[in-house]
């Protein structure tokens, strides 16, 4: 089917379509399907492990650490009582924080439920909430059946009307209601995952019908005026090692000791206070651990705007451009039949190109790619195009064999196997060929007094025990012409010894000739069978001649009329004659007996022929000429 469609439609052609059929293929993979993401995350996880490696978070983020020994610890559990604590614990701690005045205190604990047996602990944590820059967590119910309207929102919780906002927007919010709403100094902690459920990116808020509502770490850029990615989206930028942690009972008994005086020094720090005990269940999957304590992932975001580091994305149309390069590139290297190894080696190279720009660029400028899966397209690609171009050659091969088998000894038919072989053996081109023409001396006297049956019979036997000789010798076999056989070497295949070739077939012709004599002569003594051969080298056009019906694969030109006068001057003189340029060709193959020049039809000059022997048959220095019939 190929074949056909190759045929019909053009090579090109057949590449073109599957071209665009990949390109439209991939465009959509990565703008639309996505189903290759998995292999990005995955190497992409790897890559941002190993880039964390080298990084560390700054000092000035402190997490102030509700770990297990915490929970544990006998001072606490004499103060507090079992998790969850009284609130005016933390108030307690937020005093002696705002003490040494902080740039931030973060606070990751949810106080949606009041407490209603000791309502004054809630009013204690309140007043130390009063800190302008301290902030407390609110958690969006996404498809809640309350709602609450925006527009009513407290402004001290920064949700905030945008153009075109909808007085009317509703949202289902889990606010701080263990506070007054003047504390409600808020942002949104949910965790924010890829379609894979893994936490690689945080938010600076999001717009619901119009309206702005903040995630914490957008309040805390918002406050401290950090820097800030122009989407409202970023991609975290970890750490290899943990931030400076503080236990929260070796902070909190440090309050309660004589003078009050905190562990480490908070002054100008932004102090998140969350739990990593493993009895809370504050945990999330991450690049780096399926059970990342959540507060983490909160001090990553705020650290990564501080140090205005966080990831950016590569442009859009990165992938898509490069994905179209690798498709449109490997079109052309198969349309200009480049080596395969060559076709490899230039994907290999340019993927390890892409894969050493991505670890560059995350590196260097904190930019975040991954070509991965485009690479996997560009790998499919060059599959889908190796497919086609092996198919293409094996119909082309089979069509082209078919073709020659009947001109060309099956042997150099299997020896058309390169594409390059191929494209020239279908192409009509001038080339230097040796040509032979041969030619039945007698035959119209010895057809006189036989039935056209037993002259025809005669004829396919010779013909079978010549053709055979022919092919022995690498020959293509051109045409029969009545008693005559036409036959040239140095195509379809190119061959650098095609003189040899020719002449050794016309001696072994010879050789044929005067076995298929003495046989006819035991048949019949009076049958006289004899034959001429010529044998020229020179340029000539070889093709394909004729129509979509019947084609031959045939040589014309000057050489071939030459040759065919030679074969004509052999008339009793001898079997065989070749030409002064055959017999330069052949160098010292043959002994060559000089014949003398001939004049032949369309030729200015007279010709110069020469007759070949072996050199194991006879000494240089008395050749003996062949027998001839007069």
């Amino acid at each position: 089917m190929l074949t056909r469609l190759r045929q019909r439609f053009g090579r090109r052609a057949l590449y073109a379509v599957l071209c665009l059929m990949l390109c439209a293929l991939a465009l959509f993979e990565v703008t639309t399907w996505h189903k290759l993401d998995a292999i990005d995350n995955r190497v992409g996880d790897a890559l941002l492990r190993w880039h964390a490696a080298s990084r560390a978070p700054p000092d000035d983020v402190v997490l102030i650490d509700i770990d297990q020994p915490s929970l544990m610890d006998p001072q606490m559990f004499d103060i507090a009582g079992k998790w969850v604590w009284p609130r005016v614990i933390h108030a307690e701690l937020i005093n002696a924080l705002v003490a040494q005045q902080p740039r931030a205190i973060v606070l990751d604990l949810f106080l949606s439920q009041p407490d209603r047996f000791r309502p004054e602990n809630d009013a204690e944590l309140a007043k130390a909430l009063a800190f302008e820059r301290a902030f407390v967590p609110m958690l969006l119910m996404d498809g809640a059946e309350q709602k609450a309207p925006l527009s009513m929102a407290p402004p001290v919780m920064g949700i905030r009307a945008l153009e075109h906002a909808d007085p009317k927007a509703s949202y289902g919010i889990e606010a701080p209601l263990a506070l007054p709403p003047d504390a409600w100094r808020t942002g949104y902690i949910n965790f924010i995952k890829d379609r894979d459920g893994i936490g690689r990116h945080t938010e600076l808020g999001r717009e619901v019908d119009g309206w702005w509502i903040p995630h914490m770490i957008g309040r805390v850029a918002d406050a401290l005026q950090l820097p800030k990615p122009k989407q409202p989206g970023f991609r975290l930028n970890w750490y290899g090692t943990e931030f400076t942690r503080i236990p929260y009972a070796k902070a909190y008994l440090a309050t309660q000791m004589e003078g009050g005086k905190l562990p480490f020094d908070a002054r100008g720090k932004i102090i998140v206070i969350g739990a990593t005990a493993s009895g809370i269940f504050d945990f999330v999957p991450t690049p780096f651990d399926a059970t990342t304590p959540g507060p983490f992932v909160l001090a990553t975001g705020i650290a990564n705007l501080q140090n205005n580091d966080w990831l950016r994305e590569a442009p859009v149309w990165a992938n898509p451009a490069l994905v179209l390069v690798l498709i449109c590139a490997l079109a052309v290297a198969f349309v200009v039949r480049m080596s395969p190894i060559w076709v490899i080696t230039g994907y290999a190279t340019l993927a390890a190109a892409a894969i050493g720009g991505s670890l560059l660029a995350l590196q260097l400028a904190h930019v975040y790619w991954m070509p991965v899966s485009t690479l996997v397209l560009g790998a499919v690609a060059l599959l889908a195009f190796g497919l086609l171009s092996s198919r293409l050659e094996m119909g082309q091969r089979r069509h082209v064999q078919a073709m020659f088998s009947r001109f060309v000894d099956p042997r150099i038919v299997q020896d058309l196997s390169e594409a390059a072989q191929v494209a020239e053996a279908e192409v009509s081109a001038s080339r230097e060929i040796t040509l032979l023409f041969s030619d039945i001396r007698g035959f119209t006297s010895l057809s006189e007094h036989r039935k056209p049956e037993e002259i025809v019979n005669i004829l396919n036997r010779y013909f079978e025990m010549q053709v055979e000789v022919i092919f022995r010798y690498q020959g293509t076999l051109d045409k029969f012409i009545g008693d005559a056989i036409m036959a040239f070497w140095g195509a379809p295949i190119a061959q650098p010894n095609h003189a040899v070739l020719a002449v050794e077939a016309a001696l072994g012709m010879a050789d044929a000739l005067q076995r298929f004599a003495d046989d006819m002569a035991r048949e019949d003594p009076t049958a006289k069978f004899d034959i001429g051969i010529g044998v020229h080298t020179g340029s000539a056009v070889v093709g394909f001649l004729g129509t979509s019906r019947r084609l031959d694969y045939t040589a014309i030109g000057d050489a071939v009329n030459l040759c065919s006068r030679i074969e004509g001057c052999t008339k009793g003189i001898a079997r065989v004659l070749v030409s002064e340029s055959t017999r330069a060709q052949c160098g010292e193959t043959f002994v060559f007996i000089d014949r003398g020049d001939f004049e032949v039809k369309g030729r200015d000059q007279a010709v110069r022929l020469f007759e070949p022997q072996r050199r194991s048959s006879v000494g240089e220095s008395a050749p003996a000429a062949s027998p001839v019939l007069t």
